[in-house]
């Protein structure tokens, strides 16, 4: 049961609350997200931490142009948001479902970022280079996400003219990116490994296989709700189906891991994980105070109780939702003002309650 209040408006335009969050693909009890990134440049002006003044704003109105008459399929075709112009908090929703970074957000100047219908595919303008194009998918989808971002890809490359090299590939602000400027982020929800203390593991792990392990809203952020983001560190010297094909071995054996971990704890103490799941909802029902980590981390274990068959009148989907309408951006959009600390966690304990009681 979705809540209206979750369809975003930025700049006096809708934007949808997003796919990912539906739990509908493949592996979804594990993987929250696919995310595919690619980082392109063009050759007509500097990258954007070497443009001045009145070049930004040119750079930026190039690439809305290119961007508004590239050669998207019907259902794709991006609407574009101008982010100099849009509310602080209209950028901090956008960070929360996403569809831009936090350093896109807390920048200055001019930028922007295109958003098809579905929210599925997001285009930066102006963030670290002229160009970030991102396609999130719901549960482990790498074939599907790198379909739809290599058409999108291709779509704008007929309007602008990349920044290439035949020896070093495509050119990027950050040298980690030169090469095929992609980025594949897997967003994993691992509560069992980390009640099992076995997280740091798959820290370790992750590096030796040059992966690395990032929080809930990417690099230099923290973990929440027990969830956390894998992704490739290397572009430079690889191709996109090898960094793709690596992605595909490796992410499979950290499912199983927190898999087998589940099972571990509920051979050892069904009856204690019972307990933990029901205590968390029962205090997502009924607290009057819930600060953001304290429902990430309740919802994280409800989530995980779902999908383990405790509980069954709870739609996964909801729970997805909740974890992100219940971050500080979109509690005091809805509330329409800003709102401080005290009054976000009372908001939030009763939408919450609110969102609880459709289904319980």
């Amino acid at each position: 049961m979705s809540d209206p209040g979750l369809d975003l408006e930025v700049c006096g335009r809708p934007v949808a609350l997003g796919e990912w969050l539906a739990s509908s693909g493949p592996e979804s009890d594990i993987v929250m997200s696919t995310r595919i990134r690619l980082a392109r440049n063009v050759v007509e002006f500097p990258f954007p931490n070497r443009i001045e003044g009145d070049r930004q704003g040119d750079l930026e109105q190039f690439l809305r142009d290119g961007i508004a008459s590239a050669p998207f399929a019907a259902d794709q075709s991006p609407s574009y948001f101008d982010l100099d112009q849009a509310p602080d908090l209209d950028r901090q929703c956008l960070v929360e479902r996403h569809l831009i970074s936090k350093d896109h957000a807390a920048a200055r100047g001019r930028r922007g970022v295109a958003i098809e219908p579905q929210a599925t595919l997001s285009i930066m303008v102006n963030e670290e280079d002229h160009l970030r194009l991102q396609v999130l998918r719901s549960g482990f989808l790498l074939d599907e996400a790198w379909s739809q971002i290599e058409a999108a890809d291709r779509a704008l490359e007929e309007k602008l003219n990349y920044a290439f090299s035949p020896d070093l590939g495509y050119l990027t602000s950050c040298p980690t990116n030169v090469g095929t400027g992609l980025r594949i982020s897997v967003m994993l929800h691992l509560p069992a490994l980390v009640m099992t203390k076995r997280i740091e593991k798959v820290f370790h792990a992750g590096s030796n296989v040059n992966l690395a392990v990032r929080g809930f809203y990417g690099e230099g952020t923290e973990a929440l709700g027990d969830f956390y983001q894998i992704s490739n560190q290397v572009t430079l010297g690889q191709s996109e189906l090898g960094i793709l094909q690596s992605m595909a071995e490796q992410v499979p054996l950290i499912i199983r891991y927190e898999r087998n971990m589940r099972e571990k704890l509920i051979s050892e103490n069904r009856l204690g994980l019972e307990d933990r799941v029901w205590r968390a909802l029962g205090l997502l029902e009924r607290a009057r105070l819930t600060t953001s980590q304290e429902a990430m981390g309740y919802l994280s274990i409800v989530r995980m109780g779902i999908h383990l068959g405790f509980l069954d009148s709870i739609p996964i989907s909801l729970v997805n939702e909740l974890f992100v309408s219940t971050q500080p951006g979109h509690l005091q959009k809805r509330a329409g003002s800003p709102l401080e600390t005290p009054a976000r966690d009372e908001m939030r304990a009763s939408y919450i309650r609110e969102r609880l009681r459709e289904v319980l």
